[in-house]
């Protein structure tokens, strides 16, 4: 399943073989939280994310440099 979400203006595919609402909403806020206080590394893959994958209750950050690409729990 694919769906977008809107991060920084920008359009993010998040792929998940299965995405209910409530998964949906946890990222946003997750994200959303990390935005505004997250760490210079969690920041700098926000800035250069590509996608996200979501894989039980972890979000797999895809950043363009695959060395900043992160995990981030959702629970």
């Amino acid at each position: 399943m694919k769906v977008f979400v809107t991060i920084q203006n920008k359009e993010i595919p998040v792929f998940a073989d299965n995405l209910n609402k409530k998964t949906l909403k946890l990222l946003k806020l997750a994200l959303d939280k990390k935005v505004e206080s997250g760490r210079r590394t969690l920041k700098k893959c926000l800035q250069t994310l590509i996608s996200i994958e979501v894989i039980g209750c972890e979000a797999i950050l895809h950043s363009f440099n695959e060395k900043d690409s992160l995990a981030l729990s959702l629970y």
